[in-house]
């Protein structure tokens, strides 16, 4: 019976912790975002800080097959644009995912292939759909780290190049205040 019983992998709700099962780490620090931020000068001084780090299940690629991880996006600001991650939409266009908000709070930025995109309120309990075709970011708004969880298809791949101009809006603080400004691409 015991060759029957298969341990599942494990995730602490509250913290975003993944266990019981073989674990890959990938940090990206701020220099690694260097075309991301309008100020780039700013990034500079911080070059060498971890922006978030991405820890997922090692499991299985291929076709039918679910990679599993969670996005650790950590508070700060380049200039007054708060912390967000790369974005990307998927190699295999069609393919969507899900995130799962465990902790923090903040905004996912949608943005479909004919330029329209919009955001989502990330917190703990938030569940976002995210439908092929559509370029999504995570950016943190607030004073601790935003903790995701994402479920996508093994096959789906990532394409950082195909938003030469970045995202259609930028988040930043005015005021002590969260805002969503449209980006005019010349």
């Amino acid at each position: 019976m015991s060759d029957l019983l298969i341990q599942p992998f494990q995730l602490a709700w509250a913290t975003g912790a993944l266990s019981c099962g073989p674990l890959i780490r990938k940090t990206t620090r701020l220099s690694d975002l260097s075309t991301v931020f309008i100020n780039r000068d700013a990034i500079q001084q911080f070059a060498d800080r971890p922006a978030y780090d991405v820890d997922m299940f090692d499991s299985p690629g291929g076709e039918g097959e679910l990679y599993v991880g969670v996005t650790h996006l950590y508070p700060g600001k380049v200039g007054d644009e708060y912390f967000m991650t790369r974005g990307h939409f998927h190699q295999r266009r069609e393919q969507g995912e899900v995130y799962f908000g465990l902790e923090g709070e903040g905004l996912l930025l949608l943005q479909n292939e004919q330029g329209e995109a919009w955001t989502e309120p990330v917190f703990a309990g938030s569940v976002h759909i995210i439908p092929g075709f559509t370029a999504h970011r995570l950016i943190n708004t607030g004073a601790q780290a935003l903790r995701a969880l994402a479920v996508w298809p093994s096959i789906a791949g990532h394409d950082y190049t195909s938003l030469p101009h970045g995202f259609a809006l930028r988040v930043t603080e005015e005021a002590g205040k969260v805002r969503i400004t449209a980006v005019q691409h010349g």
